[in-house]
């Protein structure tokens, strides 16, 4: 192949199709857990996630309802993936077994949101969310009926392999993904660029800026015990009670067991069978959506 303006506009135009069909044929499973934020400055705070509004008799004048009780924010990071193609196999017609690499590509571009998603997820009792504690921990702070403090539990601890319920049916889910600049195809392939002259390699790659936080911990329950029967109505009763500030209802339904592969056997068996071991009817069947999710093997 003879390398000039034409052949390697034709050879970009290639792999940019290859990465585009890698974008579109991925399966991902983030979007059943977060709400998608869109950004447009270096991070964006999140103060709100404090409040959790509620219509009220209007006795008197209006309460309204503040932004900036928390400084909680999710910082955008950029990320890239980038490709070399030598320069003696675009003169060999040898590009045939770079395609894949670039399907690959947009595969890999496609599923970092389900990383970034799922591993805040796992490390959500460990890391702190908006109001200063654990996503996933004992004591979250709240005020009672009478106003005054107390905590709440969104985890009943254990030391096993962590599994997730989570109400996901609402505007705001428990994790947040912010997009700031969307994954984008660059080219570096002017024979007269350094990589070209010194190393003989024509570059492609994408890049953008995202990231991942946390959204209510009130929408989400982590729990490393053992994943059975006795435990799950643990999970689904504590979401199901959970209250607000006041000792507002905030009417959770928990409708989505996460679970790594590890675990999907006993959660299949919980959701799906008839019967419990001792012959009894199964009360939880159909109860949650199953998903098992391999970035958290």
């Amino acid at each position: 192949m003879i390398i000039n303006s034409a052949s390697l506009g034709a050879i970009r135009v290639g792999f940019n199709a290859a990465y585009k069909r890698g974008l579109g044929q991925a399966e991902t499973q983030y979007t059943r857990i977060a709400t998608r934020v869109p950004s447009s400055t270096k991070e964006n705070k999140y103060g709100w996630l404090g409040k959790l509004p509620n219509m009220r008799q209007w006795i008197g004048e209006r309460v309204i309802h503040g932004l900036a009780e928390h400084d909680y924010a999710i910082k955008n990071l950029p990320f890239e993936l980038t490709i070399s193609v030598d320069r003696d196999d675009i003169r060999d017609d040898n590009l045939g077994v770079y395609e894949p690499m670039f399907v690959e590509m947009g595969e890999s571009v496609a599923a970092h949101p389900d990383q970034l998603c799922f591993d805040m997820l796992a490390a959500g009792f460990a890391t702190d969310c908006y109001d200063g504690q654990s996503f996933f921990d004992t004591d979250h702070p709240v005020l009672d009926a009478n106003g005054d403090p107390t905590t709440v539990a969104n985890t009943d601890g254990g030391a096993g392999t962590p599994w997730y319920m989570l109400s996901t049916n609402r505007s705001l889910k428990p994790i947040i993904f912010q997009e700031r600049e969307k994954p984008e195809f660059v080219a570096q392939d002017n024979p007269k660029d350094e990589s070209v002259f010194r190393n003989k390699e024509y570059v492609y790659g994408t890049d953008g800026r995202w990231n991942a936080g946390f959204g209510f911990w009130q929408m989400a329950w982590g729990s490393k015990q053992t994943l059975n029967a006795a435990n799950y109505e643990i999970a689904r009763a504590g979401l199901q009670g959970m209250k607000g500030d006041y000792g507002r209802p905030l009417g959770i339904k928990p409708n989505l067991l996460v679970v790594p592969p590890s675990l999907e056997g006993k959660a299949l068996e919980l959701l799906n069978s008839e019967r419990n071991a001792a012959g009894a009817t199964n009360v939880w069947k159909g109860t949650a959506e199953l998903m098992v999710v391999p970035w958290l093997a």
